[in-house]
């Protein structure tokens, strides 16, 4: 009983977020990755404004290095709900020389997504951009407000927040300010994974087992792919894996896992003493890495 307490108790809370955005921002968006996070937002979204369909676009920073399943997936979903989809490409960016593409061992694309996004902000005067962060990710994030203010070049000042007592949302900003706005911000791994079982939601194939090409380097399984750079002496070979974060192929590691229903998922989440971010490549940059991408303008 106390888990299902728990359960309507997140739900409520993010509803009430989302009808705040509505009633306090005029161009509101939700930043769609295509990953468990965003999609247990839409599952929100429409929970929050149903009958009515969700009143904001969904916006998809598409880094070109992409998971097939993830954009199949995005696609379908978008189809069956009729949702309003934006795409905005990193290649754009790197095309026209905002952005320079990186190269080497650990090269990604993954931090080259703030021009895109900023961009696209700029482009569609979105006030309001809802995303799926957590606090218990990781430790930037757990310092940041639900309505979380950036400035008019898109940066985040950590030392200079709006306090939120008794769940009082202050949405009021600047000319040329946003928001970055966060419903699911107090829920844990395991409340996604619980609420898409509870909810019966649809999620990409690659969060469940199944056989893939891959190599081994820092003691993390990477993506065979032509998007991921590859030393001659590390050898490819197949392993029966599975993701629980998705970000691109670049900065995205598997874990070796059985679990091939959301129940499967659930218990082994239940077991595990690794942060979900421990599979994600790009934070093991450096201790303050999320921090700094922040503080640039990434989400």
């Amino acid at each position: 009983m106390s888990s299902v307490l728990k359960t309507n108790a997140l739900e409520s809370e993010a509803i009430y977020i989302f009808r705040e955005v509505i009633s306090q921002f005029d161009k509101p968006v939700l930043l769609f990755s295509g990953g468990k996070d965003s999609i247990t937002l839409v599952r929100l979204a429409q929970k929050a404004f149903f009958p009515a369909k969700i009143p904001f676009p969904l916006l998809h920073v598409d880094t070109g290095h992409n998971f097939p399943e993830t954009i199949a997936f995005r696609d379908k979903l978008v189809e069956e709900l009729g949702l309003e989809l934006i795409v905005r490409n990193v290649q754009d960016a790197i095309d026209e020389g905002k952005v320079v593409e990186e190269t080497g061992k650990y090269s990604s694309r993954n931090s080259l997504q703030t021009t895109t996004l900023l961009d696209a902000i700029e482009e569609f005067k979105f006030d309001a951009c809802i995303g799926g962060a957590r606090r218990d990710e990781e430790k930037a994030r757990a310092k940041e407000r639900i309505f979380s203010v950036r400035d008019d070049f898109g940066q985040w000042d950590e030392k200079n927040q709006r306090p939120e007592l008794f769940d009082i949302l202050n949405g009021k900003i600047e000319n040329g300010q946003n928001v970055r706005v966060f419903p699911i911000s107090n829920w844990t791994e395991l409340d996604v994974w619980s609420y898409i079982e509870k909810e019966n939601i649809e999620i990409p194939s690659i969060y469940f087992s199944h056989k893939r090409k891959v190599f081994l380097r820092d003691g993390l399984i990477w993506s065979h792919s032509p998007y991921v750079y590859q030393e001659e002496d590390e050898q490819i070979e197949e392993r029966i894996v599975r993701f629980r974060t998705v970000g691109d192929m670049s900065c995205t590691a598997a874990v070796e896992s059985y679990a091939a229903t959301i129940q499967e998922v659930v218990g082994e989440i239940r077991e595990s003493t690794i942060s979900e971010r421990g599979a994600r490549i790009d934070d093991k940059r450096s201790e303050a890495a999320m921090e700094k991408r922040k503080q640039q303008g990434y989400f």
